[in-house]
């Protein structure tokens, strides 16, 4: 299987008030690093060497600035601007010249988690055609996407439901193969005037062609004060395994 790695790192991060006036929330300290190393680490380590980036026309500079073409962190960086937000998917479809013939592992770039990513990966080689997403089981599922489990198959797919079937979150790390920019392009906006990853991830469970695994240990997300707060605790305490 030929595999390439995604990071979308783009949004204006909002949601973190003053933090991210001048500058993009990926780059915030979590930890000792800002915020985008542990993907970056999280695929490098796993061996994908090519490697995307996606963010918006602000800060971009930064993260050529920062990462350079990769050579220093042991990958081949490509960039690319995403003009304005238009949601996960929008981002994902900035990547089909850069996967062409090629599977995607696609991690959102506030995600914060301490598995290695290497059985999600070997476990993706033997379905080289179903696409595959993370879960957590949360305490919160209702502000996530909500996996409802039988049978050990995912058997449906909510965006933040108020009524959650289950306690299972789609953690922002999917894995997709060559045909998902096809998907993304029948897609229609959401209410939220977005490309919505969940509509991406139901037409492959609608096709019978959607994998799952378990993250164990911890994981969250950085997009608000508290979690950014938790992601550095996280981190202190138990950091990444890359």
């Amino acid at each position: 299987m030929n595999l390439r790695g995604v990071i979308l790192a783009g949004g204006k991060g909002t949601r973190l008030g003053e933090l991210t006036k001048v500058t993009n929330k990926h780059l915030l300290p979590v930890g000792p690093l800002p915020m985008v190393y542990y993907p970056l680490k999280k695929l490098t380590g796993a061996g994908i060497r090519d490697i995307l980036l996606v963010s918006g026309t602000e800060h971009m500079g930064d993260f050529v600035e920062l990462f350079g073409s990769g050579r220093e962190y042991g990958c081949n960086l490509t960039y690319r601007v995403q003009d304005e937000a238009g949601g996960i998917a929008q981002a994902l479809g900035l990547a089909e010249l850069f996967c062409t013939n090629a599977s995607c592992i696609v991690i959102l770039g506030d995600n914060i988690f301490y598995d290695p990513l290497h059985s999600f990966i070997d476990e993706a080689h033997r379905f080289p055609h179903n696409a595959r997403v993370m879960l957590k089981e949360v305490h919160d599922p209702q502000r996530y996407g909500v996996a409802e489990l039988k049978d050990g198959k995912v058997i449906s797919l909510e965006e933040k439901p108020k009524q959650p079937r289950s306690n299972y979150a789609v953690a922002g790390i999917y894995l997709y193969p060559p045909d998902v920019f096809s998907i993304i392009k029948t897609l229609k906006p959401s209410g939220r005037g977005e490309l919505e990853i969940t509509d991406v991830n139901r037409a492959y469970l609608e096709r019978g062609q959607m994998n799952y695994g378990l993250l164990e240990n911890y994981w969250t997300d950085a997009g608000t004060l508290d979690s950014l707060g938790y992601a550095n605790q996280l981190v202190r305490e138990k950091p990444p395994q890359f």
